[in-house]
C-alpha cells in the first residue's frame, strides 16, 4: 500500500440522482443510495456530477440536492461537489465565489466543453477556478465530453502552479496519459480514474484510487477491488475487476447514467425515470444487464 496517500484517494463514487415518475428529485430514494453507498465501504461521495444529471437540474434543485446530500451523509464520509460552468470561465468564476460550502470537503470541475479551447485557454481556464476556490479542486478531464483532452503536460503545470489542486480524475481512457502524470507529478497531488474498467490497471502504475459509476450499484465490490489493489493485492484485485469486466459496457452503450439507473431500478433503490434527451435502457440490454449482475459472485440482486 501507498506511505502516504493523496486526499481523495481510495473510491469514490459519482452519485446518481434519482427521479420519480413525475421527473422531480426522489430524495427519500437519494438517502437510501447514499446509505447504502456508505455501508458499501466508498470513501467519498461525489454530488451533481456527470452521473448525477447535473446539467439537467435547475440551479435550484443542484443546491437542494447538495444541501440534502451533506445533511443526510452527516460527516461519514467526505462531500465533493460537482461544479461545472460549461464553457464559460466567467460565469463559472461567479458562481463559485457566490456558492456557499459549508459541509462541502472539495470541489471538481471539468474543462470547459463544446469551445475546444487549446492547452493555454485550459490552463488559464483552471487557475482562475483554484483562485476562486476556497476548497480543494479536482481537475476532472473527461474528452469524451468536453471534446477536450487536457494533456499531461497542462495537468503538471496546474498541479505545480497551485496546491489548490489536489487531484486529477482522469477520464481520457488512455493509460499511457495516466502514466504519465504519475511519473511526473507532485507527491501531494492525487490521481484518480475516472474510468472504470481501468481503475486497477491505474492503481498498478500507482494511481490512488478512482471516482466510480459502478459503485452506485455494487459499491462493496468495486470498493474492496480498489482496496486489494491499494495494498498491492493484485491477484484479489484482478479477480474483483473481471467479476464486473462484462457489466461496464452496458452502463455507458446508450449514455451515463441510463444503465446505472437501470441497474440501481433492478436492485429496488429508485425508479428507472431519467430526464429527456436520456431515456431508459432498452430492453433486451436491460435483461442482459440483469443476467450480468446477477452472475457477480457474493452479489445479490
Amino acid at each position: 500500500m501507498h506511505q502516504q496517500l493523496p486526499r481523495f484517494s481510495g473510491t469514490g463514487v459519482a452519485l446518481i440522482t434519482p427521479f420519480k415518475a413525475d421527473f422531480t428529485v426522489d430524495y427519500p430514494a437519494l438517502g437510501n443510495i447514499i446509505d447504502y453507498v456508505i455501508e458499501g465501504g466508498v470513501d467519498y461521495v461525489v454530488c451533481l456530477g456527470t452521473t448525477g444529471e447535473a446539467i439537467t437540474l435547475s440551479a435550484e434543485e443542484c443546491r437542494t440536492i447538495l444541501d440534502f446530500t451533506i445533511r443526510k451523509v452527516d460527516e461519514r464520509v467526505p462531500v465533493v461537489a460537482g461544479f461545472f460552468g460549461g464553457n464559460y470561465t466567467d460565469k463559472l468564476i461567479r458562481g463559485i465565489k457566490n456558492y456557499n460550502f459549508d459541509g462541502v470537503a472539495g470541489i471538481m470541475s471539468s474543462s470547459p466543453a463544446y469551445s475546444k479551447p487549446p492547452q493555454e485557454g485550459i490552463y488559464q481556464h483552471f487557475m482562475r477556478v483554484a483562485d476562486a476556490s476556497p476548497l480543494p479542486v479536482i481537475i476532472y478531464n473527461v474528452p469524451g465530453r468536453t471534446s477536450s483532452n487536457v494533456l499531461p503536460e497542462t495537468i503538471l503545470r496546474l498541479a505545480e502552479a497551485s496546491e489548490n489542486f489536489v487531484a486529477v480524475k482522469e477520464a481520457s481512457g488512455r493509460l499511457p496519459q495516466a502514466v504519465e502524470i504519475l511519473k511526473h507529478r507532485p507527491e501531494r497531488f492525487g490521481v484518480l480514474s475516472g474510468e472504470d474498467p481501468l481503475t486497477a490497471a491505474m492503481i498498478a502504475m500507482g494511481a490512488h484510487g478512482g471516482i466510480s459509476v459502478i459503485a452506485n450499484a455494487m459499491p462493496r465490490h468495486f470498493s474492496e477491488m480498489i482496496n486489494a489493489a491499494l495494498r498491492s493485492d493484485f491477484v484479489r484485485a484482478r479477480q474483483l475487476n473481471f467479476d464486473l469486466l462484462d457489466i461496464h459496457p452496458l452502463l455507458y452503450v446508450e449514455g451515463n447514467p441510463v444503465g446505472i439507473k437501470a441497474a440501481m431500478s433492478m436492485l429496488g433503490l429508485c425508479g428507472n425515470y431519467l430526464r429527456v434527451p436520456l431515456v431508459p435502457l432498452t430492453e433486451p440490454r436491460r435483461e442482459k444487464l440483469r443476467k450480468l449482475m446477477s452472475l457477480v459472485p457474493d452479489f445479490a440482486l
